[in-house]
């Protein structure tokens, strides 16, 4: 098994390079002084382009470009975020942990969701609680994830007033820039605990309400039909029958074997849930406005900030790898007869 992770790992530099390339031929549909405008960092660098253009070579062949940013990247030094004013990895290991943070309060309530009301309606079928899961998942993955977004923050925060949009409210936010507050571990709600200040850990919990339950429903909605329809299709197989025949208790056969054997396809699932939360999360902090990961990829976006880009599409590429392998693992662990050599 450790031969076989190892393996795998070793195949992230060629997917690193291969991802980094692509971005880096996008960017060759435009032109030289667009691409130069990325790096401008004042008015004065505006006005005389070419000498930016020649600085940073934008005018030679996009495989020298390509290999004076790697040479870069491997030191370190992903170049200048446009978009934030600050240093590439400055602004992106700043805004992670937001990321972060938000991807395990999703992730754990997502998977319980799904994979619990899937077994309820499979082990109900065509019953009125399995139409009424069925209709509510069905509505769910069918809702764009921008839109619900934008229901429940008209509803609860435009109607009612509550939880609200941003990591913390404008006074706390000003508290905390003044000092007085330490991070410990950049996580905002560990470290509100850590600082003992209750007040903050609330106000930050209650802005998350809406971005993790927006998450929450979208996704599980998708592993709701799939264990579903996974269940059923295991329930009807003969070693399934056979269990039944040998006089097992009903709740055995159907927890122990069945739902067993069902959680595989939910494994892939599962393990390019860490893909799609990343992705996930660059509409929804950006509706939200949480300063994490994926507003920071928009805002680039939006900016033709391409060295913030290149430095984004290193670390989804990443994250990809390393879902591919925990996938690989997880089925092995499900799964007994899959092994690795």
């Amino acid at each position: 098994m450790l031969t076989f992770i190892i393996r795998r790992l070793m195949m992230l530099p060629i997917t690193l390079i291969g991802v980094t390339i692509f971005v880096i031929l996008l960017t060759q549909l435009l032109s030289p002084t667009q691409r130069a405008a990325a790096y401008v960092k004042s008015e004065a660098q505006l006005k005389n382009i070419e000498k930016v253009i020649e600085q940073y070579g934008i005018d030679k062949p996009w495989y020298v470009q390509y290999g004076n940013w790697l040479k870069q990247a491997v030191q370190g030094n992903f170049g200048f975020s446009k978009s934030t004013g600050e240093p590439v990895l400055t602004a992106f290991w700043r805004r992670f942990p937001n990321t972060v943070e938000l991807a395990i309060l999703v992730i754990i309530p997502t998977l319980l969701l799904g994979i619990g009301f899937g077994v309820l309606a499979a082990l109900n079928r065509d019953s009125l609680i399995d139409q009424i899961i069925r209709a509510s998942a069905t509505m769910l993955w069918s809702l764009p994830t921008f839109v619900l977004a934008i229901w429940l923050l008209a509803i609860f925060y435009g109607g009612f007033g509550w939880f609200g949009f941003g990591q913390v409210s404008t006074a706390h936010k000003l508290e905390i820039i003044k000092g007085g507050f330490t991070h410990y571990t950049h996580f905002m709600l560990l470290d509100t605990l850590l600082n003992g200040r209750f007040d903050i850990f609330l106000d930050a919990a209650g802005k998350l309400v809406l971005p993790v339950t927006t998450m929450v429903a979208v996704v599980s909605a998708m592993i709701i039909r799939v264990m579903r329809s996974t269940l059923l299709d295991v329930l009807n197989q003969d070693f399934v029958r056979t269990a039944r025949a040998k006089g097992l208790e009903s709740s055995k056969v159907n927890y122990k074997h069945a739902l067993r054997n069902a959680l595989i396809p939910i494994v892939t699932l599962g393990g390019g849930l860490l893909m799609g939360l990343i992705e996930g999360a660059t509409i929804v902090e950006y509706i939200f406005a949480r300063p994490g990961v994926g507003s920071l990829m928009v805002t680039a976006s939006l900016q033709l900030d391409i060295a913030t880009l290149l430095a984004s599409a290193t670390f989804l590429a990443i994250v990809t790898v390393i879902s591919f392998v925990l996938i690989d693992v997880l089925y092995a662990v499900v799964d007994p007869r899959i092994r690795y050599s």
